[in-house]
């Protein structure tokens, strides 16, 4: 009965994101190198910068046999477009995160003693990447992308680019309370006898 216990949680999680390390085995100390291009369109922060459609994650990675399971190191590059926080001027970024993740054996003494979610488990000895290294991408954006760190932003009056606009640029306001005896002064401009 335990078997079919076991193999009623079978993964059966294919795709680009997933690695069989069948061809890895347990034996600890082995390892093997992964180079793999990944779609990743819509990968980060939707709306605010993000992986644009038919983008694509860069993994470079190493996967090594430790007596627990699977230690997966290395990196995961990507391009992200947004728009700029202050002045919403279109933005691009290149973003690359280092990566270390252990993938537990089912029954191993660290799948033993932690709670699902604390750490990744292998699945039928495979590996899923999509999770880790979507998380990482994502903490490693800006929440708040500026086109340049001295951005300027709009101006509040007319909506143009500051950058755009040059020092000089600004706005005649008057405050509300003075607002009338303003209008009677330029009035008073208009018709010099009244004075």
């Amino acid at each position: 009965m335990p078997e079919h216990r076991h193999a009623s949680t079978r993964s059966t999680a294919t795709g680009p994101w997933v690695i069989d390390t069948r061809d890895l085995g347990r034996r600890a100390g082995s390892s093997r190198a992964y180079k793999r291009s990944v779609p990743a369109e819509g990968l980060g922060l939707l709306g605010v910068i993000a992986v644009p459609p038919g983008g694509v994650v860069e993994l470079d990675l190493l996967l090594e046999s430790v007596v627990e399971g699977v230690l997966v190191t290395g990196t995961a590059a990507t391009v992200v477009e947004g728009e700029c926080s202050r002045c919403l001027e279109p933005l691009s970024a290149e973003v690359e995160v280092e990566l270390t993740e252990l993938y537990a054996y089912p029954d191993s003494a660290t799948d033993e003693t932690t709670e699902e979610g604390e750490v990744s488990r292998l699945h039928d000895d495979l590996v899923d990447l999509e999770p880790v290294v979507r998380d990482a991408l994502v903490l490693a954006l800006p929440q708040v992308p500026l086109c340049s760190p001295d951005c300027l932003g709009l101006c509040v009056d007319c909506g143009g680019r500051l950058a755009d606009l040059g020092p000089d640029h600004g706005h005649e306001t008057i405050d509300p309370r003075w607002a009338a005896l303003q209008e009677r002064f330029d009035g008073n401009r208009d018709n010099p006898e009244e004075n």
